[in-house]
């Protein structure tokens, strides 16, 4: 018997080369038409065929670089972004109530309910103001002090971050 034969058809401890499957190959292309996929895998054992292609907005890479983006032109006039600069600027406000969690806030008790509280309302320390998901725990987030909300910066089912500026109370 031939040592090759022992090897199970390995030679010098290597496979012979694997020869493309050109219907597979084709198959797989169709697949990506199909689906919009961008990158499609198959493999059975060790054998492995994938398939891909560029996306129609992706710019060409070339030797695994990606070419450098064009420069910008430089702006006629600057862009400022005002509701930014109020909501950063009212993180700073000392009536600021700051989210403690990351999480969604939610201004109202369940959906289709009155909010806790409106802009103008009086509320005392300890009053409910909004809740706060996370991980499927609802946070119930309470006034530190007593004031009138001024503003309310939070939107209803939107995320927040921690330490950002829910509301302001005066």
């Amino acid at each position: 018997m031939k040592l090759a034969e022992k090897l199970g058809g390995k030679l010098g401890w290597r496979r012979p080369p694997l020869a493309p499957d050109a219907a597979a190959i084709r198959t797989l292309a169709g697949l990506l038409s199909e689906t919009g996929l961008t990158e499609i895998e198959y493999a059975i054992g060790d054998h492995r065929i994938r398939v891909a292609r560029e996306p129609a907005s992706a710019a060409p890479v070339v030797n695994g670089h990606a070419p450098a983006p064009p420069p910008a032109a430089a702006p006629s006039a600057p862009v400022v972004d005002h509701a930014a600069i109020a909501v950063a600027s009212a993180a700073d406000h000392p009536g600021a109530v700051t989210s403690p969690i990351v999480g969604i806030a939610y201004l109202a008790p369940e959906p289709g309910a009155a909010p806790f509280v409106r802009i103008g309302d009086s509320v005392s320390e300890g009053d409910t103001l909004l809740i706060i998901e996370a991980m499927k725990v609802m946070n119930q987030i309470r006034a530190p002090r007593a004031g009138r909300v001024t503003r309310i910066l939070a939107e209803d089912g939107e995320p927040v971050e921690y330490g950002a500026a829910l509301m302001l109370i005066e």
